[in-house]
């Protein structure tokens, strides 16, 4: 945590990000709110002693504080004993990237450059639909996440990942240049479209869970349903949603990874491997960026439970090279 010392007694003060809070009773009978407090370096459990929303006002998750208190050790780890406390201010210029792991790139960044990339297509089907689409999400793409755990699962992840296949299929087209390139990136820029209503998201950008949608649909599903209804919206041509449906339905490859079908032309299949890889390039990424040199990572459950070696030949901590 990144708190700034007031006095040599101990006393600090910063922003925060609330990522718990809960309304307590002491032994002595007095309110207190017991409180997990982070931000991109690590938490902190925290206690507002006394508490009163009058005085104090109230709080919830995901809100940022800026508070002045005292660390001591309790159970051998640190705990912050709140003596003040108030929400950010506009004028304070935090931003909420600061407390939460995100994406290396803006949502604004990321969002312009796929509908540059939608807007050139010649397709005048596939970029009817997918600027479409695009449009009508806009607020929501420039912070969701691509997952609520597992790969991606940052603020801006869902652009991320998207972006990161977009690119991969840009390169892919270069070698096989029989692939149909607008298709492809169409269905790169599609395929996950269903997970903004797939998962409980705050302002935070971090997935809490999944909706009752997610959980009896599936983003598969819910993505060709979607694509199916712009495109009876659009006029689009049945043949083309239907190409696009199948790369939606189909990008997880195999039935017992979520697939509705197998991918059945060259497209569907490339998008399928392209997504597994960005997947599981960035959790082993970040499963390696934090094992020791010359050593292995723990077991990682999306790799087959494989443990990872870092031969500590890169630097695993560049960022996605998008632009």
């Amino acid at each position: 945590m990144n708190f700034t010392p007031v006095d040599n007694k101990g006393l600090v003060d910063g922003f925060c990000l609330i990522k718990s809070a809960e309304r307590k009773t002491s032994s002595k009978g007095d309110a207190y709110l017991d409180m997990t407090l982070g931000d991109r370096d690590g938490e902190i459990n925290a206690k507002l002693w006394r508490y009163s929303e009058e005085a104090h006002g109230v709080y919830a998750l995901n809100d940022i504080v800026k508070i002045r208190g005292t660390i001591s050790q309790y159970n051998g780890a640190d705990q912050l004993r709140i003596e003040r406390i108030r929400k950010a201010l506009p004028s304070d210029g935090v931003r909420i990237e600061d407390f939460v792991q995100s994406a290396a790139y803006s949502g604004e960044q990321m969002y312009e450059e796929l509908m540059s990339i939608a807007d050139s297509f010649t397709d005048k089907d596939l970029k009817l639909i997918v600027t479409k689409i695009l449009e009508d999400n806009r607020l929501k793409l420039l912070y969701w996440p691509a997952a609520f755990r597992l790969h991606h699962a940052v603020r801006g992840g869902l652009l991320l990942h998207t972006l990161s296949i977009v690119r991969l299929a840009e390169g892919v087209c270069t070698v096989y240049p029989f692939v149909d390139r607008e298709l492809l990136v169409s269905g790169a820029i599609l395929h996950d479209i269903a997970k903004l209503a797939e998962f409980e998201v705050s302002d935070s950008g971090i997935a809490s869970g999944y909706s009752v949608q997610g959980n009896l649909l599936g983003h598969l599903a819910m993505g060709a349903m979607t694509v199916e209804k712009y495109a009876e919206q659009l006029g689009i041509k049945r043949e083309t949603a239907v190409l696009l449906e199948h790369m939606v339905l189909s990008h997880h490859g195999e039935p017992e990874y979520g697939a509705a079908v197998r991918p059945m032309f060259i497209e569907a299949e490339l998008l399928s491997e392209l997504d597994l890889m960005d997947s599981r390039v960035y959790e082993m990424r970040e499963a390696v960026a934090a094992a020791k040199p010359e050593d292995f990572t723990a077991r990682i459950w999306a790799m087959d439970n494989r443990k990872i070696f870092n031969h500590s030949r890169t630097d695993m901590n560049n960022d996605t090279k998008l632009f």
